[in-house]
């Protein structure tokens, strides 16, 4: 068997073994019923000890293509990394998060997911050293906190990456499970209505914490991509024939995530109990509920995040959502006495155009929002993302903020 197809089936393996172990709870009419209740029950949150004051968190996210170079080679990767690292730090940053599983794929390797195109080009292809590794290494050796950044649920968009690893999850099992699946405009997300499915997602998560030092694991606001029903017609209907009172396709969706949220959050504290994990979900709380992603459970009840970082990338005078009215009604939600919350803020909006021009009417929006959120009781901020960093229309803002930020 020559070594591409003994990988393969090395994959085919670990994938049976996993389908294997969920099989008694497969099918719907052979699970429990989705609840709206909490989990069950789970490792607790735990506050700072009594007297330790807690660093403010200033972060910034870097994302899977400002990761990509077009050498694709170790040392291009290398110097690239280190040169975020080294202008965070130098910006007043003290944590990085890193996007490593952008495609239902990895920037290490795994037992669970192929390589990233951002490292080769090709999805599957082995770069020859860990990036992970290196990356973790060298934000450490700075001071820098490194939280590993995963989209739960996304395979590929319509078009990236141009085409999956024969290891990819999608392609070992869309065929013979093709409910484990939902497309939607040509991209593909797994369905987290389903056991297996969410034991990968939890698996994946538990991998990293066990095999790196990193400071916590970070999920985006990719959640169900989309409101429509044809999105898991097949599995909801499932759903509904094998209960007598089912819940509605929101609830029940709500349900599946909150059910992912927490089998995540017990796999990781299973293997590092210090490991954060927290999700960055979007700033309008009624479109995070539409979508199936209940943050008010997740503040107010233990067991599923460590914090929250709504993605507040709003003016101060933005029509539909003012950034100051969406800060107070995230710090308005009842919290568990564990949760950190902490402020997405939008850099990348800077001096552009965006939400009818009201970020061009002066260059420390950015700075004055940071201090809104910090001294209403947030725990930190997070800028979105490295990219601005490098861009002459945030320069101000970039500059301004970090003098707001050294004062925290």
């Amino acid at each position: 068997m020559g070594r591409f197809h003994l990988r393969k089936y090395c994959y085919l393996v670990l994938w049976a073994a996993l389908l294997a172990a969920v099989a008694g709870v497969w099918f719907f009419g052979r699970e429990p019923a989705p609840q709206e209740s909490g989990p069950s029950p789970t490792p607790q949150a735990s506050p700072a000890p009594a007297g330790e004051e807690e660093e403010t968190l200033v972060g910034v996210w870097v994302p899977y293509f400002s990761l990509h170079t077009a050498e694709h080679t170790q040392q291009a990767f290398a110097e690239n990394f280190q040169t975020i690292a080294q202008t965070a730090q130098e910006k007043g940053m003290n944590a990085l998060f890193v996007h490593v599983r952008p495609f239902c794929d990895a920037l290490y390797p795994s037992a669970l997911y192929p390589w990233s195109h951002i490292l080769t080009g090709t999805q599957g292809q082995d770069p020859g050293f860990d990036p992970l590794q290196f990356m973790i290494d060298t934000a450490h050796s700075l001071g820098l906190e490194f939280h590993a950044w995963l989209n739960p649920l996304r395979v590929k968009t319509a078009e990236t990456p141009a085409a999956l690893a024969d290891n990819n999850p999608y392609t070992l099992l869309a065929g013979e499970y093709p409910q484990y699946f939902m497309e939607w405009e040509g991209g593909v997300y797994l369905n987290p209505a389903y056991p297996a499915v969410r034991a990968m997602i939890a698996d994946g998560a538990a991998e990293i914490v066990e095999n790196y030092d990193v400071d916590g694991i970070h999920f985006d606001d990719y959640f169900y991509p989309a409101q429509d029903a044809s999105l898991d017609s097949a599995a909801y209907s499932a759903y509904t024939q094998s209960v007598e009172e089912p819940l509605s396709l929101l609830a029940w969706r709500t349900a599946n995530s909150n059910a992912m949220v927490a089998q995540v959050y017990e796999s990781i504290k299973a293997v590092d109990e210090n490991a954060a994990f927290g999700i960055s979900p979007q700033g309008n709380i009624q479109n995070d509920e539409n979508m199936g992603a209940d943050v008010a459970t997740w503040a107010a009840v233990p067991g599923y995040v460590d914090y929250l970082a709504p993605q507040l990338y709003y003016s101060f005078e933005n029509e539909a959502l003012p950034y100051q009215q969406a800060l107070e009604e995230w710090e308005a939600l009842p919290r568990h006495p564990g949760l950190k919350l902490y402020a997405g803020l939008a850099l990348y909006k800077a001096g552009t155009d965006a939400d009818g021009g009201t970020w061009l009417s002066r260059d420390d929006i950015i700075a004055l929002q940071a201090e809104a959120a910090l001294q209403s009781g947030c725990q930190g901020v997070l800028l979105y993302s490295w990219e601005a960093f490098n861009s002459q229309q945030a320069a101000k803002e970039l500059e301004n903020a970090v003098a707001l930020l050294g004062q925290y």
